[in-house]
């Protein structure tokens, strides 16, 4: 039986594309993984023309930036996914909500720096390393210190601004 050329490239282009699928599927999570579509949906019906011009393997498995795979992520999943600390990204769009993004933020109100700590917070945290409350302490300081208080009581530690932003429902 003789193979159509247009199926055949249709063919070669699936043999490039599962690899790939498979290597960035690859410790993805399971509920991630039980929303992709499977390869057969993604490719069928296309035109040969569409399946022979799709890109190469080694575009597909080239690495994207963070930015491009986490938009719109939210920042408990990303952390949760990658094994890695929450983007700065987050953190300075929660500064923006709890204090305009003044990183050095003494309102008045009992709590201080970009990310609005409480001083018990902060010490509980390990913020004493740093310095003695948030709003002496550097951007990067209090980052640190709240990746610990996230890690501790999770984004309600910041409800309102959290929720505002969308870390929380």
């Amino acid at each position: 039986m003789r193979i159509p050329r247009s199926y055949g490239r249709g063919l070669a282009v699936l043999g490039l594309l599962l690899p790939a699928a498979v290597a960035l599927t690859a410790g993805a999570p399971a509920e991630v993984l039980a929303a992709a579509a499977p390869a057969e949906a993604l490719t069928a019906g296309a035109p040969a023309e569409v399946l022979a011009a799709a890109a190469p393997a080694e575009a597909l498995t080239a690495a994207a930036p963070a930015e491009a795979l986490t938009a719109g992520a939210p920042a408990e999943v990303l952390a949760a996914a990658t094994g890695r600390r929450t983007p700065d990204l987050v953190w300075d769009r929660l500064a923006d909500c709890e204090s305009d993004g003044d990183w050095q933020a003494d309102t008045g109100n009992g709590y201080y720096g970009g990310l609005q700590i409480w001083p018990p917070t902060w010490r509980e945290a390990g913020g004493l390393r740093y310095a003695d409350r948030p709003d002496h302490a550097g951007r990067r300081q209090q980052i640190t210190v709240a990746e610990e208080v996230l890690r501790r009581q999770g984004w309600q530690a910041w409800g309102g601004c959290a929720r505002a932003i969308g870390l929380l429902e």
